[in-house]
């Protein structure tokens, strides 16, 4: 029989295209997700600079899909993009595991006979089919994220390779290098993890250009593809354009030149000595030489796509991370300098005392030429108080709570200043990094994908959400405990996926063939497995708290165990030819079928919790905060699924271009600040008068200290700090230079006109209105931030013409604002009336929090919001869902408005109210959450629907039981793992106790009673 393995391989990589590309377009969101996709698909879409460090690639690519249609389709559309991507990636992987497989399988120089053929590519089939089902890629396979397009360049440069191993000793077989290279420059502008695959590919060159392999040999290749790497990073990425930011300040401050002037003279200079040497090299025969000047060039030319962020920031569109407008803007946003800087080989711990700070040169242009600043970078530390590989490094109280939670830490005590210090031993610091950084922030996202996840809830270290789970009971009590009779909440989670470790058996028997059949190729695996798995895990440094789970980094690393999942076919069939004496396609095809009960357990199990199809609740969270404001109004925001989702939607979508999205986490930086003073979209610049001069480069706090015992004005304080009074720049004993704010108490005087007249005050509430609102900071606090500093600058100088919105009711507790709000929807307004926060009784009165107006706040809720068709059981509402729903309190919202209907005698709608978010919010889809569930309950027996709220009280009980009689079954070192989560369950069914017994729930009492009775806890 006649057939071509180079003619099937193509066609089977290709049908592996179109399959994966088909899972993931029919099982992608539809519009926005949370975190990053909902800016990238925003920046994309205008082509604006998002946040550090850039990507610009991405975004001019997206921006291509986006031009196929509309703003509605926009987000479809990157989604898509992010679909063929994943799509393309499993192809590629196809052709690279049957380019290993076959590599494996045959001798030198001998053809593949069919049997061998049905298993390479089985190989490939299996090894690329699990890959597109597990879990972390194909969760960026169906978002707007770079992540799918960064894994398609990492899987495209490693084949280019294997391709060049083809071809290696033809003529112009270095066109695959140089092709390889311009990939990588390409890749950089999309992500940087694409540079990881370095060391694998040069092993790849070593092995194929000297036979004779010695470890030396190893050694020196993988020198090499550090040195390249570093190369690449330091020299390429950064040094470029450091050297081009010293030619434009030449260019501007010296010769009079436009910004950008010596920079594009830089680029163009580089580029024609590249040219010329590559021309000089090719005409001397310098082989070599040639390539590496050729490498070099075409890894700028692809790392030129960083130029469109310079162009697009000179435009000053609506969002412009860091406004990198020229070389230093560029270098502040590629060295992502706002994120600040994490030690790797040496630093502090924790504990370890400041000794001073160490201040560095920056410039920044003003008026058309660049000024030279002295800016904090670091601090510094005393010699005795800097440790090797210093992995519990973060000084965050929060994240010194988190490091003892994980180790046991007894410290050793060094000497300081008449004192001791103390501070981890260096065994303590090992334990946390095996612990936490190895274990949990690595090795259990890798069991995830192989092994199976216990639950989508992230997890700090609980046993009881978000750990690897097999589906063995035995094996999974062991570490886990009893994992029979779940409460059903956790029992139906879908993201509760088993393998029974077979995707995981299967990877280890293919890594053990290609360790035994082709010790070089397995050398490459493995170094492409630990670069993109462990030694990011030892790079990142991850604090002990992050804010949402990180596996989506660690892709590259699983692609390479799903390459020995597909060797694991060949394995097979060689084993099932030795046990079974028979070497037929009908072998192969058995072990190919064997094989796919892997991807086919993955697929089952992982569905229901990767499919996203008809969702839209980021989307309708972003237009909520929006239609929840008045006109023209500015709305503060602190995180990103609270801005992000804004973003998109005022960008793409067109929802309320008129409100002015201001995120105070970004407005301690010089350069938020001055965007926010320019008009953006149909909305008018903030009225700061704190001239540049007072906040670039300048102060990070301002220190408090009352030099007089009476409220100041707002407004007279920041002329005060914007004048050069000596007194604003008295020098601190660490170097620092701070303003002194006069007073603890400020005060902003009421323009009950402009109140009334911009609608932030009804008129027939007039009467309600204070003359002057009174900041009042903390008497514990000792300064204020550089964000809070422009929010005083703000309600100094917006004479009450526009409304202002906080999007959290904590967040201006720290200014004394909180007796001053109005419950708008998901935002808070600004409002001159006093509605001073009742004493809460219990847990669940956190929320009765501003006053609140009936009619604009039913016509929000019942009319305008949405909520993603959340009600649709298809909706899969994952952790970030729920989250987000608890974020906002949305039912709560609900509660706190049929409370004031009721207190205005609206008995009828206030139900109205209650029915609403109990169907379009179901419990059955986003779970009971005490800080909403209870004050539904309480409404409803308010308006005496006594039999609606017990029925919530009910349901709510009946999953607090379940929860409770699962953790007691919990015995030995498990049982100590489960106590805090069994204490706040039962915290909390005895708050439903009190809420029974406070509306005289009998029946409901005596349930609960009995309850407690028959788990022992008698006294109540």
């Amino acid at each position: 029989m006649q057939y071509s393995f180079k003619k099937l391989n193509l066609i089977v990589g290709w049908l592996s295209f179109v399959l994966a590309s088909t899972v993931y377009l029919l099982t992608m969101e539809p519009t926005a997700s949370f975190w990053d996709c909902s800016e990238f698909i925003a920046t994309s879409y205008k082509l604006e600079v998002g946040h550090p460090p850039g990507a610009p690639l991405f975004m001019m690519i997206s921006r291509f899909f986006t031009m196929f249609g509309g703003p509605g389709q926009a987000a479809v559309l990157v989604n898509s993009m992010s679909a063929l991507a994943s799509g393309a990636t499993v192809m590629f992987l196809f052709w690279t595991i049957t380019h290993l497989a076959r590599r494996a399988m045959r001798k030198s120089g001998d053809e593949l006979t069919l049997p061998q053929t049905i298993a390479v590519l089985g190989a490939g089939l299996i090894g690329a089919g699990a890959y597109t089902f597990t879990d972390t890629f194909w969760f960026s396979a169906v978002e707007g994220e770079v992540y799918a397009l960064s894994s398609m360049f990492t899987a495209l440069v490693f084949w280019a390779i294997l391709k060049w191993e083809n071809v290696a000793d033809e003529p112009h077989a270095n066109r695959w290098i140089v092709l390889i290279a311009y990939l990588t420059g390409l890749a950089i502008g999309v992500h940087l993890l694409n540079l990881l695959i370095i060391p694998p590919i040069a092993l790849i060159y070593y092995f194929r250009k000297y036979p004779r392999v010695t470890k030396w040999g190893v050694v020196k290749s993988l020198l090499v593809s550090a040195a390249v790497l570093i190369f690449v990073m330091k020299f390429i990425i950064a040094g470029t354009v450091n050297l081009g930011a010293f030619f434009d300040r030449m260019f501007v401050n010296g010769l009079g030149l436009p910004v950008n002037s010596g920079i594009t003279f830089f680029a163009l200079a580089l580029l024609a000595a590249l040219g010329w040497g590559v021309y000089w090299t090719h005409k001397r025969g310098k082989v070599l030489a040639n390539t590496i000047l050729l490498c070099t060039a075409v890894i700028i030319v692809g790392y030129g796509s960083y130029a469109s962020v310079i162009i697009r920031s000179a435009a000053n569109p609506p969002m412009n991370s860091n406004a990198p407008s020229n070389p230093y803007g560029l270098l502040s946003l590629l060295n992502r300098d706002q994120y600040g800087a994490r030690p790797l080989f040496k630093g502090p711990y924790y504990s370890s005392p400041v000794a001073g700070i160490k201040e560095s040169t920056v410039y920044y242009e003003d008026e058309g030429k660049y000024k030279a600043a002295k800016t904090v970078t670091a601090r510094e530390y005393d010699p005795r108080f800097e440790f090797f590989f210093p992995r519990m490094y973060s000084d965050k109280e929060s994240d010194i709570k988190a490091y003892k939670n994980w180790v046991d830490i007894e410290g050793r005590q060094i000497p300081y200043d008449d004192e001791t210090v103390t501070v981890p031993t260096f065994a303590e610091n090992l334990k946390f990094f095996f612990a936490y950084q190895l274990n949990f922030m690595y090795w259990r996202y890798f069991l995830w994908n192989f092994v199976g996840r216990q639950s989508d809830i992230q997890s700090t270290g609980e046993i009881t959400d978000g750990n690897w789970l097999s589906g063995i009971n035995a094996v999974d009590r062991i570490f886990l405990g009893p994992q029979d009779n779940l409460p059903q909440e956790q029992a139906s989670n879908k993201g509760r996926n088993t393998y029974y470790f077979l995707p995981f058996i299967l990877g280890i028997i293919g890594l053990i063939y290609q360790l035994n059949r082709d010790g070089r190729n397995f050398s490459v695996v493995m170094a492409f497995f630990i670069m993109t798995g462990v030694a990011i895990a030892v790079y990142l440094n991850s604090p002990p708290a992050e804010p949402r789970e990180r596996d989506y980094v660690f892709a590259g690393s699983f692609y390479a165990f799903a390459m020995w999942i597909g060797f694991g076919v060949p394995a097979l069939y060689e084993a099932f030819k030795r046990w079974f004496k028979k070497d037929g396609a009908a072998t192969a095809v058995a072990a190919t079928l064997i094989g796919a009960v892997v991807p086919t357990i993955l697929a089952a199990q992982n569905w229901d919790d990767h499919d996203r199809s008809h969702r839209y609740v980021a989307r309708d969270f972003g237009e909520n905060y929006l239609n929840s404001t008045l006109p023209n109004a500015i709305i503060m925001n602190y995180g990103d699924n609270d801005t992000f989702p804004l973003w998109y939607a005022q960008e793409v979508e067109g929802v309320r271009k008129d409100v002015r999205v201001m995120n105070m986490s970004y407005l301690g930086a010089e350069w938020y600040i001055d965007q926010m003073r320019i008009k953006s979209n149909d909305s008018d610049p903030l009225p700061f008068s704190l001239p540049r001069s007072k906040y670039t480069y300048r102060n990070e706090t301002v220190l408090i200290q009352e030099l007089f015992n009476r409220p100041i004005p707002a407004k007279q304080l920041i002329e005060w700090i914007a004048s050069e009074d000596p007194r604003t720049m008295l020098p601190m004993t660490s170097g620092e230079k701070m303003d002194f704010l006069p007073s603890r108490q400020i005060a902003i005087p009421v323009n009950k006109q402009n109140a009334i007249e911009s609608g932030i005050v009804k008129p027939e509430d007039a009467h309600l209105m204070v003359d002057t609102v009174y900041l009042n900071i903390n008497p514990n606090k000792h300064y204020l931030t550089r964000d809070e500093l422009m929010l005083i600058d703000l309600l100094a100088n917006f004479d009450w013409k526009r409304p202002i919105y906080f999007t959290q009711f904590s967040s201006p507790a720290s200014l004394g604002l909180k007796d001053y709000l109005q419950l708008d929807g998901f935002a808070y307004r600004f409002v001159p009336i006093r509605t001073p926060s009742a004493p809460a009784k219990k847990t669940s009165d956190y929320l009765k929090v501003g006053r609140i107006d009936s009619e604009y706040l039913y016509d929000k809720l019942m009319n305008q919001f949405r909520y993603g068709n959340i009600d649709d059981p298809r909706v899969y509402a994952d952790h970030t869902i729920q989250t987000n729903f608890r974020a906002t309190f949305t039912r709560g919202l609900y509660a706190q408005l049929a409370d004031q209907l009721l207190a205005e005698g609206d008995t009828t709608r206030a139900v109205e109210v209650l029915d609403s978010v109990v169907r379009r919010i179901p419990f059955s889809q986003i779970r009971h959450d005490y800080l909403t569930t209870i004050p539904l309950i309480e409404s409803y027996y308010k308006a005496g629907a006594f039999d609606k709220g017990n029925a919530i009280l009910e349901d709510y009980a009946q999953n607090l039981e379940q929860y409770i009689d699962h953790y007691l079954r919990f015995t030995g070192k498990t049982k100590e793992l489960v106590e805090p989560q069994l204490y706040d369950n039962l915290q909390n069914l005895l708050e439903l106790h009190q809420t029974a017994a406070d509306f005289g729930q009998q029946e409901q009492i005596e349930r609960l009673d009995q309850y407690f009775q028959s788990i022992g806890l008698t006294d109540q």
